[in-house]
């Protein structure tokens, strides 16, 4: 392999990239709008979750309760109904997602059996919502219900008993507990597969759909320098887009990096040589620039958006489709950005994810090599 044919096609490829608009806004914009939009469109926290109140009792008591759920960040008060025929209403035109009824012999009751109820309607169209909803809903109500307990025992005169067993719960690694800081890093593995395959996808089938191929088949360049050089600038162009979506993702959103950015660094370079293989490989096999494009988009961002725990869990997802996502090439860039990230891990640690990278770009940069054939069918 000679590098003067090589740069000949870094720079021929290059200067095709610098002419081209269309690559230019996706080499450089689609980072940004990607970081921004993920960033702040994918949020799986649950906060200020809109609450409608019917007090039925209207007494200190009661009020007492419902301003435990004010002051709670998951929830928000936003309107006192009248009727309990209105509790559809609102969550029908989407007022509130809870509705809390405290019935009329509220504190009655509790004063004299020490028990009492109260009833929470949730809309679960989104369970997951619901879920957790549910969950913030029964700790406040817990909290209230012991300090409730507190007060009559002491009133009796009785000792206040400590609970039998407590919890001294730490979180580890993301401690505000913010599914940004769980999501950013993937949107890095989004952005460089999108970019980079749909980039690369277009190389060779630029050339048949120009007319160009001809030249290119009878110039002596080899298939491996035709590799290389195709694919050397859009490797500059994916390492700088990995540049953007970090400053985006520690300046902007300012989610943690504990790992060194050398570990960062080499296994980003071994997922760009895995996904502009892909593109390449794609655009070799497929003439048409469309057709290439398409394949390529669905061999990136499907396969990342559900299969490599970039959003949703692997170990929550049944155990067939589990065992595929073995198969997908991101899982492993994937989880090596959020223990960089979130954990600080070195290549030691990621022993596995890395040398499963490594397999994937030699076996990709391989098929792609051996797929170009310096002849006209």
């Amino acid at each position: 392999m000679k590098l003067r044919r090589v740069r000949a096609i870094a720079l021929k490829e290059l200067l095709q990239t610098w002419r081209d608009p269309r690559s230019l806004m996706m080499a450089l914009l689609v980072p940004v709008m990607q970081m921004l939009l993920l960033g702040y469109g994918v949020n799986l926290d649950i906060q200020h979750v809109p609450v409608c109140t019917l007090d039925e009792e209207g007494s200190f008591f009661s009020q007492a309760l419902l301003k435990r759920f004010q002051a709670s960040r998951y929830f928000e008060l936003v309107e006192a109904l009248k009727r309990p025929g209105d509790i559809a209403g609102a969550m029908d035109q989407g007022r509130c997602r809870l509705a809390l009824v405290v019935p009329a012999d509220f504190s009655r009751t509790i004063a004299q059996t020490s028990h009492g109820t109260l009833q929470a309607i949730v809309d679960a169209t989104d369970d997951n919502s619901a879920a957790l909803a549910t969950a913030y809903a029964n700790a406040v109500i817990a909290g209230f219900s012991a300090n409730v307990q507190a007060v009559a025992m002491q009133r009796q005169g009785l000792p206040v008993q400590p609970p039998a067993l407590v919890v001294q719960s730490r979180v580890w690694f993301n401690e505000d507990l913010e599914s940004r800081n769980f999501i950013i890093p993937g949107v890095v593995a989004l952005v460089l597969a999108l970019v980079g395959a749909q980039l690369t996808s277009l190389t060779i089938a630029r050339e048949w759909e120009r007319g160009t191929m001809e030249l290119l088949v009878s110039t002596p360049v080899t298939p491996m320098e035709l590799l290389v050089g195709k694919l050397a600038p859009y490797f500059v162009i994916g390492l700088l887009d990995a540049g953007i979506c970090l400053a985006f993702a520690l300046v902007w959103f300012e989610v943690p990096f504990r790992g060194a950015f050398t570990t960062l660094l080499v296994t980003t370079s071994l997922f760009l040589v895995v996904v502009l293989s892909m593109g390449y490989l794609v655009s070799v096999t497929i003439r048409s620039q469309v057709g290439a494009s398409q394949i390529a988009l669905l061999l990136t961002v499907m396969p990342i958006s559900l299969l490599s725990g970039y959003a949703f869990p692997i170990d929550q997802m049944p155990a067939p489709i589990q065992a595929i996502t073995y198969a997908i090439y991101a899982r492993y860039y994937v989880t090596i950005l959020k223990a960089v990230f979130l954990k600080g891990s070195g290549l030691a640690a990621l022993a596995l994810p890395v040398l499963a990278l490594v397999a994937y770009a030699i076996a990709l940069a391989w098929l792609a090599a051996r797929a170009f054939r310096k002849r006209i069918e």
